[in-house]
């Protein structure tokens, strides 16, 4: 085994990025694309309208305020939002809810207007609201891109335990173990992975950093809390699967980490783990 701090840090991979889905799930843009296109497609004739505030009460005295719920996603806001409160022009006017903007065509003129989208339609500089909420979308899906990293490491994980014909639970909470309780008081806890075997059961969090920054040294500081209290009982295992260069630049924090957990491993020295696991 290779049970020393310098091989897990040198070992550290510079990153889980996959192209088909890191950067943009395309999938889910279209999903949500797909989920109001109907209405997008009414509205089109907003942009080649002649008189954009009479086609706006063609389209609300046959279909009602519907298809005009779907304008906030134009300014990259989630239209399933019902409280975006907002002011004219400054913190000092009075707040208002734009979705109140909507219960009416002269609301809706003055959501165009005010929002400069009025004048983008009228010089012809949005075509197609289908494509442009799709290039929206997209812009906004790169916010999730923090989350991917651990996404793509708990398939990684879940990949490797089913490779070496380990059983194992996802997404446990700690309230199903009462021994805890004690340990952890009231704090419910959610582990990755769950892996019990004839001596003990390993309690598995897994994550992947592809740079740093506040998060890992704010995790790694917890689990440094949290482990060495689990591993005193001695029916449980406190495990924690790392990996990504996100460590290189929070080297004190993860050392500190791995001279207090015996169970932290990277993708490298994750083998040393699943032969203890398979030993007994």
């Amino acid at each position: 085994m290779n049970r020393s701090f310098e091989y897990f840090f040198n070992t550290l991979r510079v990153t889980n990025r996959v192209m088909n889905y890191f950067f943009c799930d395309f999938e889910k843009i279209k999903e949500n694309v797909n989920e109001i296109k109907l209405d997008l497609n009414l509205l089109n004739a907003l942009l080649h309208s002649t008189n954009i505030k009479k086609t706006i009460g063609d389209i609300f005295s046959r279909y009602g305020q519907k298809p005009f719920e779907v304008l906030p996603i134009l300014i990259a806001v989630r239209n399933d939002k019902k409280d975006i409160f907002v002011v004219k022009t400054s913190p000092l006017d009075e707040a208002y809810n734009l979705t109140d903007l909507f219960h009416n065509p002269e609301g809706v003129y003055k959501f165009l207007t005010d929002t400069t989208l009025l004048q983008l339609f009228q010089n012809k500089e949005i075509t197609n609201l289908v494509d442009y909420v799709f290039g929206i979308e997209t812009g906004m899906d790169t916010n999730a891109r923090k989350n991917r990293s651990g996404v793509i490491m708990e398939n990684l994980i879940e990949q490797i335990l089913n490779d070496n014909h380990i059983s194992f639970r996802k997404q446990v909470k700690s309230k199903e173990f009462t021994e805890l309780k004690k340990i952890l008081g009231k704090d419910i806890k959610k582990f990755d992975f769950v892996i019990k075997n004839k001596e003990k059961t390993y309690l598995l969090e897994v994550n992947f950093y592809n740079i740093g920054g506040s998060k890992p040294n704010e995790v790694a500081r917890a689990y440094a809390g949290i482990g060495p209290k689990i591993n005193q009982n001695p029916a449980f295992e406190f495990i924690w699967i790392t990996d990504g260069y996100g460590w290189k630049s929070a080297e004190h924090e993860i050392r500190e980490a791995f001279d207090v957990i015996p169970g932290i491993y990277n993708l490298t020295t994750i083998t040393d783990f699943i032969q203890n696991i398979k030993a007994h």
